[in-house]
């Protein structure tokens, strides 16, 4: 997706270039986006006993998710640690749409690697036709049928 800005004369582009989705389990998160989702791994990098894993789309090479420990952010507190793992046990720290052609496929496939289904493909009111999913973090995923 890109903006543009038409500010005096100057046109401003700006892109998506990566969005940030806690993980806990480096290896789970890694064998769910790479392996179920068919996202491509960019970049895999240890610091300190962790790790930092970018993937992304292969149709889309400009736009990552990196999948982060979310207790290495600096500044975080105990309480603030405790917080953010309780959020996610349930499903409410951090939430990404996602879209594919063919949401029956992409939801047979996620069913198939035991992820935790939150709502079956659903005809939306509001016109979506989409599924929910949790990642082994806890992130709870809509995956949308696209038009």
């Amino acid at each position: 997706m890109t903006i543009l800005s038409t500010a005096g004369t100057k046109t401003m582009h700006i892109n998506i270039h990566a969005s940030f989705l806690p993980q806990t389990d480096p290896d789970a998160s890694l064998a769910f986006y790479r392996d179920t989702l068919g996202f491509e791994v960019r970049k895999d990098v240890g610091y300190n006993g962790l790790r930092w894993i970018t993937v992304g789309p292969p149709n889309q090479p400009g736009t990552s998710i990196v999948l982060y420990p979310p207790t290495a952010s600096p500044g975080i507190t105990d309480d603030e640690k405790r917080t953010i793992a309780e959020m996610m046990a349930k499903g409410t720290y951090a939430i990404m749409l996602l879209a594919t052609p063919n949401l029956d496929a992409a939801f047979e496939k996620i069913v198939a690697s035991g992820a935790e289904i939150v709502e079956e493909p659903t005809d939306q009111p509001y016109g979506i036709r989409d599924c929910a999913v949790r990642d082994p973090a806890g992130n709870l995923l809509r995956v949308q049928q696209q038009p």
